[in-house]
């Protein structure tokens, strides 16, 4: 066991920094100028002067292998700089946006989990009967719904339900408040994207719940336990749940990682700075410090979390053995 999570962390390097090196090339490859879009009030006519001061400036004028060398030497000591567009320190940006990130996140998967699994579990015990249609109608009609217009539609629903009840709209907070801070504050700028978040994931997560636990249900041991007369309380719960959980938890790991860096659309929805709208500023402003510093931080997150997975199987199933 030990060998095998020393080997796996050895293989997230370059794996890490694989990703790493792959957008930093991308980024030069595309067009844009971050120096061009800095001095844009300044039109096409800008002096070949000017553009070179602000590439100096930037590193932007150094041979390319330098400054790849420049950039893992400086993900590796854990400076992340600063930005080519603000000017201010990666660190304190990045720690921000990734607390907002990562709670959305977490709020989002407890809810899925607390939804998906008993769901799962009733609608693949009652295969084929009214409970069993009910809960498959619901799944299929989160997946079909966009988590962006969903979004729209609750926060326009909100609007109008306030605006009616209290005579004054009421909205969440704008500004991220941390947890620590203001509670209350927090769960009213999170709650409703959580939700909305959780609704289409649920519905992925309760179809492989109910596929996984069907096919459990036909093996043979599970046979025999009834046929020995185990009441199906004890059957789910000791034979059906354990033994389906594997493919569950490699969906919400998955799910989870996306969820981190993925929310783009649905964090511009509910005016979210979260760590995906980071990246997708820096990706238009041509912000390569930025993007590539994101890149490499999901990368890490990624491997992380399939590590996670991995150990998990292990400890949920005996016959899963690393060596």
């Amino acid at each position: 066991m030990y060998r095998y999570i020393i080997v796996r962390i050895l293989l997230m390097i370059p794996t890490v920094f694989g990703a790493g090196a792959l957008v930093f090339f991308l980024m030069r490859i595309i067009p844009g100028d971050i120096c061009l879009t800095r001095w844009v009030d300044f039109g096409t006519d800008l002096s070949p002067d000017t553009l070179n001061f602000c590439r100096q400036e930037l590193g932007l004028d150094k041979p390319i292998l330098n400054q790849l060398w420049e950039f893992f030497r400086k993900t590796f000591t854990l400076d992340f700089g600063v930005s080519m567009w603000t000017g201010n320190d990666m660190s304190e940006e990045i720690k921000l946006r990734l607390a907002l990130s990562f709670q959305l996140a977490f709020m989002a998967l407890s809810l899925t989990i607390l939804t998906a699994v008993p769901l799962g579990v009733v609608a693949a015990y009652y295969k084929g009967r009214w409970q069993d249609y009910i809960i498959q109608v619901f799944s299929i009609t989160c997946v079909a719904i966009p988590s962006f217009w969903l979004g729209i539609m609750v926060l326009v629903g909100i609007l109008i339900i306030t605006q009616k009840l209290t005579g004054s709209p009421w909205m969440p907070p704008i500004i991220f408040v941390s947890p620590f801070e203001n509670i209350l504050n927090n769960l009213s700028q999170l709650i409703i994207p959580a939700i909305v978040i959780a609704l289409r994931y649920s519905a992925i997560t309760q179809r492989m719940t109910r596929s996984a636990i069907l096919e459990i249900l036909r093996e043979d041991y599970v046979l025999n336990a009834r046929a020995c007369g185990l009441n199906e309380f004890s059957i789910m719960n000791r034979y059906v749940l354990r033994n389906s959980s594997l493919p569950v938890i490699t969906v919400l790991g998955n799910e989870f990682a996306f969820l981190i860096g993925g929310l783009v659309i649905t964090e511009q929805v509910f005016n979210l700075n979260g760590i995906g709208a980071l990246l997708l500023q820096s990706v238009e402003n041509a912000d390569y410090i930025v993007t590539q510093n994101l890149v490499m931080l999901l990368a890490l997150i990624f491997a992380t979390i399939n590590i996670i997975i991995d150990l998990t199987y292990a400890y949920l199933d005996p016959r899963v053995r690393f060596n």
